[in-house]
């Protein structure tokens, strides 16, 4: 992360120091839980993290606001410091402009306002027979025919 940014985010470099920071409802659910941000400052500076940055970049990458962000949680999570929560919040925005720049950018392919207007169309006949005797199309008949029964059985497992 450039400096800029790592200066941008610091807490302590607040351009206007008698105004005090809030944190918007809708933006307390960008700060993950601290032991993430741990984890990702250990792997950053792993060995396994530093010889992958090297291969990849050329280059090291600075670790610091993973670990900057790790106090200013904690500073969150146990004194309920707003300061370090916005710090928090303002580095993941950021985090995330850089995961996305890529994307905002792209000037290939044309987005979309809205799906195109065959979307629902049947499938092809090739298709469909292909997929009739699957256990996705067995469960949409019964759920047309009404066959279905309510259980508490459930078979998804969530891990």
């Amino acid at each position: 992360m450039s400096q800029a940014v790592a200066d941008k985010t610091d807490p302590g470099n607040t351009s206007s120091e008698s105004a005090e920071p809030t944190i918007r409802p809708d933006e307390k659910w960008l700060i993950r839980d601290c032991e993430v941000y741990k984890d990702e400052y250990k792997e950053c500076t792993s060995f396994r993290g530093r010889f992958h940055q090297y291969f990849i970049f050329g280059e090291l990458l600075d670790c610091k606001q993973w670990k900057r962000d790790y106090d200013n949680c904690c500073k969150w999570e146990n004194s309920k410091d707003v300061k370090a929560a916005v710090a928090v919040i303002e580095s993941e925005k950021q985090r995330r402009l850089e995961r996305l720049r890529a994307h905002y950018r792209n000037d290939t392919w044309k987005k979309r306002d809205a799906p195109p207007a065959d979307w629902d169309k049947p499938l092809p006949e090739w298709m469909a027979k292909r997929d009739e005797n699957t256990y996705l199309a067995l469960k949409a008949k019964e759920m047309r025919e009404g066959k279905t029964e309510e259980t508490s059985d459930s078979l998804c497992t969530i891990m």
